[in-house]
């Protein structure tokens, strides 16, 4: 079977692995699509070698087969179509006994600190899977991780229908907030720069706006009355976004921050007390939350495979990063990884 490895800063190998087998508790898959996202660029360019061993093959978004189970596992078996939640927490740190595994403060991310999904043959432990529904095609499987973050952070951020959210950034992320809270019911107003989002997200539906053209304050004092959105996310990981996220709530409003900043940003603390706000930091998922992305990606109300961009064979991957890096016209890129 063939690997991408990561071996160093913007360097990408492709080549052949020697398969792990699996031991107790854990399970062999063959992967067909893994998907490409901001945590692997920034392993591409060399930020998270703190964390990645070199050589190491990453990525963490997909879907496959099960091919081969260790001892002790009970609930899955070869043929089943799975994908991973690519969590592996310790279970005897506080956040874990506190029943906060996905935060567990020794935690292990599949695909970072370990080795990921950019092979043929991927093997994890057991209780890391979820089975997926055989409506639902692998290139969408692939995005099933990401739909979890969405889930997540609507989840936290406690959107019910008839709420006002806004989110902000149209990215893969936002943009799959934006449509799982609409689906929700909460009425959506997504904020992006860039023209091709702004376009998908118009052709899905969204309303979107470009805050350097549009006083995005105005407009949500204006649709609400005065009153203010119920709830906003701040997925853009910039200054900006954190200078306008504070004027966007109403009163006793919800801000969940999904982004990762890479600086501290200045926030307006006095719009906390003035407001009565309530702030939320979303990390990752949790099982729920790749139960409820899998129900809703099965039911085929979140238009998946607009979100693809493109897909790849693992010969590519350093192709679909660099189109990633690039921006402008893309949304999702995928990578085959082997025939699953």
């Amino acid at each position: 079977m063939k690997a991408a490895y990561y071996e160093g800063r913007e360097t990408i190998r492709v080549g052949e692995c020697a398969p792990v087998q699996p031991a107790a508790g854990q399970v062999q898959i063959r992967v067909s699509h893994c998907g490409i996202c901001g945590t692997d660029l920034h392993i591409f360019h060399g930020k998270m070698d703190h964390r990645v061993r070199v050589p190491q093959v990453f990525g963490h978004e997909m879907s496959g087969t099960l091919v081969a189970a260790g001892e002790g596992v009970e609930s899955f078996a070869p043929g089943d179509r799975v994908t991973v939640r690519p969590l592996d927490p310790c279970g005897s740190c506080p956040a874990c006994k506190a029943g906060h595994s996905h935060i567990c403060q020794k935690l292990k991310f599949i695909g970072i600190d370990v080795p990921g999904a950019m092979q043929g043959l991927w093997t994890v432990p057991a209780h890391t899977l979820h089975r997926l529904p055989p409506s639902l095609s692998f290139e969408q499987a692939a995005l099933i991780e990401p739909v979890a973050v969405a889930c997540h952070d609507v989840r936290l951020g406690e959107v019910k229908a008839g709420d006002y959210a806004v989110v902000q950034g149209g990215g893969p992320i936002g943009m799959l907030v934006a449509l799982v809270a609409r689906q929700q019911g909460a009425r959506v107003v997504v904020t992006e720069v860039n023209p091709f989002r702004i376009q998908l997200a118009g052709e899905l539906g969204l309303e979107v706006v470009d805050p350097r053209e549009t006083d995005v304050v105005k407009l949500v004092d204006e649709q609400t009355g005065g009153a203010g959105a119920d709830v906003a996310f701040e997925v853009s990981g910039s200054q900006a976004g954190a200078e306008l996220m504070t004027k966007l709530p109403r009163t006793r409003g919800r801000l969940v921050i999904v982004a990762i900043f890479g600086e501290q940003p200045k926030v307006d603390l006095f719009r906390f007390f003035w407001r009565e706000l309530r702030l939320c930091g979303a990390r990752v998922y949790e099982p729920q939350d790749f139960d409820r992305a899998i129900a809703l990606a099965d039911s085929g109300t979140l238009p998946l495979e607009r979100l693809i961009t493109n897909v790849y064979p693992l010969e590519g991957l350093e192709t679909g990063l660099r189109q990633m890096e690039r921006g402008g016209s893309v949304m999702k890129v995928l990578v085959k990884c082997s025939e699953a």
